[in-house]
């Protein structure tokens, strides 16, 4: 829902100004700005109540704690923030740090709350979490990556969103900072970072099992063509 929220937010045309997301007209564009803006804050606010009201058996100490997490992921520590800098940065000279402050305020703090929260509500120790954050960071930036490389390469037809919008817009991206040859191999490294990272819990009684989820979806990162 946080997810869904911040795309048809991103892209009203006060954001990234977008028609198609997912192969279909954009929020917008169907049912107006108003009520775009609208299912967005409902949307934002129907995800705390599913946490917090739907959620049966889970420990109120450990739910208090996704809370937190996906507080710190929408909101002026994490995507909201990340959206502001982005803004800002339209039409300028980005540099490395900057661009990846951006990305790990916004898909990087999205993709860190889905995986922390998981595990927070397992009751996760810190070892574990502390793993889990690195191995966030590094999908978190690697899919942007990828989502950049995408822009340029693919269709509009493939993307299910419009091709090319980030050169429009004059943003700096990875491809645009570091050439397509170089932004794919940091892509590669970033995932590799994540996968070492839980590598070490993902051995004994069933747990390379158990990891072997989060070590496909890294794996995938860098395969999509969408």
């Amino acid at each position: 829902m946080i997810h869904t929220m911040s795309l048809i937010h991103d892209d009203l045309p006060a954001m990234d100004n977008d028609d198609l997301r997912r192969g279909r007209p954009t929020n917008h564009k169907v049912y107006g700005e108003a009520n775009a803006i609208l299912a967005g804050d409902a949307l934002l606010t129907r995800a705390f109540e599913m946490v917090a009201l739907r959620s049966p058996g889970v420990p109120a100490e450990q739910l208090l704690k996704v809370v937190a997490e996906l507080s710190l992921a929408s909101g002026a520590p994490g995507l909201v923030g990340g959206q502001v800098v982005d803004l800002e940065c339209e039409g300028k000279d980005v540099d490395l740090e900057t661009l990846e402050y951006i990305h790990l305020h916004k898909t990087g703090a999205l993709l860190r709350a889905c995986v922390l929260s998981g595990a927070l509500i397992a009751g996760a120790g810190d070892a574990l979490l502390d793993a889990l954050r690195v191995y966030a960071r590094g999908i978190g930036l690697a899919f942007q990556i990828i989502d950049d490389i995408l822009d340029v390469t693919a269709s509009s037809e493939v993307l299910g969103k419009t091709a090319g919008k980030d050169l429009t817009a004059d943003k700096t991206t990875y491809p645009k900072l570091l050439g397509l040859e170089e932004s794919r191999r940091r892509a590669d490294a970033l995932v590799a970072e994540a996968k070492a990272a839980i590598a070490p819990f993902a051995t004994g009684d069933g747990s390379a099992l158990k990891a072997a989820p989060l070590l496909a979806l890294a794996d995938y990162i860098t395969s999509r063509d969408r």
